[in-house]
């Protein structure tokens, strides 16, 4: 059995990599316009949640261990702002290389390195902090990319989790699948 620390690390690159595959999932099912609708002035459309969290992810994940994760060449309100020339496939790049600067960073971290300082915004936090912080923020916001998919997609949408009035069906097949016990 690995220790906590190292259960620790594996299990946020597990979820890291199981929120990526939920937005995947939830964009693979929309046509490129429906990247930029917007549900009222309000809202973010998927582009600018993706242009977002690219650039949170390359701001946190950047040189992480050695300085703040706030960056001073971040420009956080141009996050929000998405050109009317952008191209879906100028997204998908951009969500690409955060995820793999992510992926990275966690990947080189040490068990050791959890209770290291990672400040944010001048704010003290431990590595083991930053990542719970940054989990938390990329749920948020997939929560809303996989929202306006749905919405956007209405009766077309295919579901990315148990469907509704199948979940016996789905806990049987589940338990089908799990060693009898002696």
């Amino acid at each position: 059995m690995p220790d906590p620390a190292s259960h620790y690390l594996d299990e946020i690159r597990r979820q890291m990599h199981g929120y990526k595959r939920l937005a995947e999932g939830a964009m693979a099912q929309l046509d490129d316009g429906q990247f930029f609708v917007t549900l009222d002035p309000e809202s973010n459309s998927i582009a600018i949640l993706i242009k977002h969290l690219a650039g949170n992810m390359r701001s946190r994940f950047t040189d992480f261990l050695t300085t703040d994760g706030e960056k001073p060449d971040r420009h956080r309100d141009t996050e929000f702002e998405v050109p009317s020339a952008t191209t879906r496939q100028e997204l998908m790049n951009i969500w690409e290389k955060g995820w793999d600067r992510v992926f990275g960073t966690i990947q080189e971290l040490k068990a050791e390195d959890l209770l290291r300082p990672a400040p944010i915004r001048g704010e003290p936090h431990t590595v083991l902090q930053a990542l719970n912080r940054a989990l938390a923020h990329y749920a948020q916001h997939v929560g809303q990319i996989v929202f306006l998919a749905k919405h956007l997609r209405s009766s077309q949408w295919q579901t990315l989790s148990v469907p509704r009035g199948k979940s016996e069906e789905f806990n049987a097949k589940m338990a089908a699948k799990q060693p009898q016990a002696k």
